[in-house]
């Protein structure tokens, strides 16, 4: 016989796992934590979305994203093939919806890493889901971190920063927050939530 443990509901065995989704501002390190808790737990499928962004050095196709234009994004949103899309910093990244499907109805956990606008998608198609905030130590450590990346133009680092004061006040939409102090501890803390056992 299973031992539930204190304070848990037995979980029947046709249920299948939630779909957790993690969100938070731009540069909290939500791709950092999700690779650090994937080395660790490769059987956590991750979502890989489609972005009309234009790769970045060591970035692969159907990988890290699924590159495609304009013109294939178009069709991806008119025939309902995403779960949610969003534009940010002048590109559209979307969640391809049957993938993620698939996964769930296999038994497998699943996990999304998309911002504000693609959570508050899924929670509206998918109310079961459980929506993970991640939140940076203090405003002070986020500026930092969008800063020194060295990537951007300094006007795309500024929208960053007002994209994230708007996303830091979304907090209370969420199921969960983490907070980011260490990547080890909130990758294990992320890995309790995804109901894997």
């Amino acid at each position: 016989m299973a031992v539930t443990p204190r304070g848990t509901s037995p979980v029947p065995p046709d249920a299948r796992p939630r779909l957790t989704v993690l969100s938070g501002p731009s540069g909290v390190g939500k791709s950092t934590v999700v690779a650090h808790m994937r080395k660790e737990h490769p059987e956590v499928w991750l979502s890989v979305s489609a972005t009309t962004r234009k790769p970045r050095p060591g970035e692969q196709h159907g990988v890290h994203y699924f590159f495609v234009t304009d013109d294939e994004m178009d069709k991806l949103i008119a025939n309902g093939e995403l779960l949610e899309w969003a534009e940010f910093a002048g590109n559209r990244y979307g969640t391809p919806r049957a993938a993620v499907l698939d996964r769930l109805e296999a038994g497998e956990p699943v996990l999304l890493e998309i911002d504000l606008q693609g959570a508050r998608q899924v929670r509206e198609s998918m109310p079961e889901a459980q929506l993970v905030f991640l939140a940076p130590p203090s405003w002070e450590e986020l500026v930092r971190r969008l800063t020194g990346r060295g990537t951007e133009p300094p006007e795309v680092i500024e929208r960053r920063l007002q994209a994230a004061k708007v996303e830091l006040a979304a907090e209370p939409e969420f199921d969960e927050t983490l907070v980011n102090t260490s990547v080890e501890d909130v990758a294990r803390e992320l890995l309790a939530l995804t109901d894997v056992v």
